[in-house]
């Protein structure tokens, strides 16, 4: 018999095919544990998978009194109370840069989106306005890539394939992150000071505690009227209504964001923009993104119930 893995966050079917063909899924599709199954069904339960972003606190695990091991599909754990999987000695395990590649790819096309105003030029041909040389005030050149100095927050795996990707286009680069790096860019000691510097800030950073709002009125300040800001890290990032000021009162001068603090519910006053450009959270998204996701949820899977340490084990809290 397999041994069973309760799916607890909401997959498509898809992605949980390679999980099937070796262990018995219990899927709960995002439900509340206690109204996808009755409780003697996860009584049994030793290790889940679930979405790192996906809230997963005491309550959740409680109801799986035998449960071993919490296993992230994609590299974020932000959702897993990682001080109460420590008390019940579960271990916790992601999959650290599985989709680092393509998720710097997607933070490089929202930036070039954004300053280069890529939607904003799509609309004018589809609109007609281009065919009937109508002026439009938003078609007017702008400063483009090379000199521009970009400043990334966060140097782990995404972090720096962002950083080698930018500097193809000409640019500065300089990071702030936790701590300073053996990387050929210029470190700066605070958030402050990087965007004092630059005017193109990617974040990369992870989500927790420590870097909530971290990106404030105050930063966007910084960043100045010729900046753009690019997140494709975790909504709870950004301080998302001192964005939307900045953004409609010229405090900064554009977007690209592929994640938001309540998804999948973009605010109104950011989808109504002009100098905002949008995705769905679809950084890792690739299929060679989603194939390394999988090996590293399976490698997790595999050494748990074989009695060994994750493959690839998040440090929880004491």
């Amino acid at each position: 018999m397999p041994d069973k893995v309760l799916v607890y966050s909401r997959f498509p079917k898809a992605q949980l095919i390679r999980f099937g063909e070796r262990y018995e899924l219990l899927n709960a599709a995002g439900k509340r544990l206690d109204e996808a199954f009755p409780a003697a069904e996860l009584a049994d339960i030793r290790a889940m998978i679930t979405a790192g972003g996906t809230a997963l606190g005491t309550e959740a695990m409680d109801m799986l009194p035998k449960l071993g091991a919490i296993v992230c599909y994609g590299t974020g754990y932000d959702g897993v109370d990682l001080a109460a999987a420590a008390r019940r000695g579960i271990a916790v395990g992601h999959s650290p840069g599985a989709n680092a590649a393509s998720v710097a790819d997607t933070a490089v096309t929202l930036m070039l989106a954004s300053v280069r105003r890529l939607l904003v030029a799509d609309n004018y041909v589809r609109s007609g306005d281009w065919a009937g040389a109508k002026p439009s005030p938003m078609m007017r050149p702008q400063a483009g890539m090379r000199g521009r100095k970009v400043g990334v927050y966060g140097m782990g795996e995404i972090g720096r394939k962002i950083a080698a990707r930018v500097a193809a286009f000409e640019t500065e680069v300089g990071y702030f992150s936790r701590s300073k790096h053996d990387v050929p860019y210029q470190y700066f000691p605070t958030l402050e000071a990087l965007a004092d510097w630059c005017s193109v800030l990617m974040i990369a950073v992870r989500a927790g505690a420590e870097t909530e709002h971290a990106v404030n009125a105050d930063i966007l300040r910084r960043l100045g009227s010729d900046g753009f800001i690019v997140n494709i890290a975790r909504g709870s990032v950004i301080d998302e209504k001192a964005l939307v000021a900045a953004l409609t009162d010229g405090v900064i001068a554009g977007a690209g964001l592929d994640v938001f603090a309540r998804e999948p519910h973009a605010p109104d006053a950011l989808t109504a923009l002009p100098n905002v450009v949008l995705s769905p959270h679809l950084g890792g998204h690739t299929l060679e993104s989603h194939v390394a996701m999988q090996d590293c949820v399976l490698a997790n899977l595999d050494a748990f119930f074989a009695g060994k340490p994750l493959a690839y084990p998040v440090a929880t809290a004491s």
